[in-house]
């Protein structure tokens, strides 16, 4: 196990509106604002969007299981923003359901937005984390530079 402690830092809340693409706003955002580490959590609704729901076999690197929606789903997620070769790489979880049906998983590529998304990002301080391509097991885990002393 690897680690860094940091602290929050500056807290922003963030409306998405309907077509936009949500990754592309968090992106966005994370560059305007010169974000380098985050955590957010997000809620509201996605008119269509393709999710990584898991490895077809529990082998390194895994071969992804796509599922995609192109009707309105509501949602929940959980990511962070990392940087990744000096940009914001943003890695978001989210939970989406129509109905009785619903999926979760990584969601990548373009996603758009339903009416409204609404995220609340809240910036990490005192710690240096990036993502680093590890191609032998086929995925960018974070990678701490250096612990900072908060004390």
């Amino acid at each position: 196990m690897e680690y860094a402690k940091g602290r929050i830092g500056r807290v922003f809340t963030v409306r998405a509106d309907h077509g936009d693409d949500l990754i592309l706003e968090l992106i966005k955002l994370a560059e305007l604002e010169r974000i380098e580490s985050a955590v957010f959590m997000l809620l509201g609704a996605l008119k269509e969007a393709k999710l990584v729901t898991g490895p077809k076999e529990s082998i390194t690197p895994p071969e992804p299981v796509w599922s995609y929606f192109d009707d309105a789903h509501e949602i929940l997620g959980i990511g962070d923003i990392f940087l990744m070769d000096g940009k914001p790489k943003i890695h978001l979880h989210a939970g989406a359901g129509r109905g009785d049906n619903v999926k979760l998983g990584c969601l990548r590529g373009e996603s758009e937005v339903f009416m409204v998304v609404e995220a609340f990002v809240f910036e990490l301080e005192g710690i240096s984390a990036r993502r680093i391509a590890d191609n032998e097991h086929g995925f960018a885990p974070v990678g701490f530079e250096q612990v900072s002393d908060l004390e």
